[in-house]
């Protein structure tokens, strides 16, 4: 009798030493769990990720300035080489040059021509450094509410649980429900959070670039100006 007890209390001892398994839940698991809502969510995330790299990428060329640029474009003017100039606009493939070139094509004409010119063509360079920031903006506006949607789908989901099991409710039967809402929550929140802060960095980014063409834009019409010796 004591040994039958001995071996009880021994095997009680491995069941209770034995560790005990952790349930983990993958993240792909989980974003099942938030249902058909996380299907926009995803595309979108791509959506924006995609923009932010590829804008980043051109705007980043786009600023790159060749600290001797006007100056080689001032001796250029100033020795009536107006060809040379031009040739060296378009070997800078730059918003700044392209501006810069378009200037020197209308030299001779009246300085009110020139400015036209010049901010026509740097209103177009603004625009396809811009293009893109729209989308960003709209999707960082509408995840979030895509994701509030979802959790609206899984209260509502939740809630028509409750009604259908009447008296036999327990917490595995609102599980679905409470999982698209907070799961579509926090995915919603992820993609306008990152696409809200890629927008502004973006726009710092243009803001920048503007700014350097409007600068060269003035040393330009400041060279224009200047009285014939």
């Amino acid at each position: 009798m004591i040994r039958i007890m001995l071996l009880q209390i021994d095997l009680a001892a491995d069941v209770l030493a034995e560790p005990a398994k952790e349930l983990t839940l993958s993240f792909w698991d989980l974003a099942f769990k938030g249902g058909w809502i996380m299907i926009p969510l995803v595309l979108l995330w791509f959506i924006a990720v995609y923009l932010f790299i590829e804008r980043f990428w051109s705007i980043k060329k786009a600023a790159k300035e060749d600290a001797n640029f006007m100056n080689r474009i001032k001796e250029y003017v100033h020795d009536d080489k107006i060809e040379s100039a031009v040739s060296l606009c378009r070997n800078q493939n730059t918003p700044v040059a392209h501006m810069i070139e378009k200037g020197l094509q209308r030299i001779g004409r009246p300085l009110s021509d020139v400015t036209s010119a010049i901010e026509n063509v740097g209103n177009l360079e603004i625009s396809k450094l811009e293009s893109g920031l729209p989308t960003l903006a709209t999707i960082a506006g509408g995840a979030p509410m895509i994701g509030f949607l979802g959790t609206v789908v899984g209260m509502i989901r939740a809630f028509y649980d409750m009604s259908m099991a009447g008296n036999n409710i327990d917490v595995g039967l609102l599980s679905n429900g409470i999982y698209t809402a907070m799961v579509t929550t926090v995915a919603g929140l992820i993609v306008g959070i990152f696409a809200f802060f890629a927008y502004n960095i973006l726009v710092a980014k243009v803001e920048n670039v503007v700014f350097t063409m409007e600068a060269n834009t003035t040393e330009f019409m400041d060279l224009l100006n200047e009285p014939v010796s």
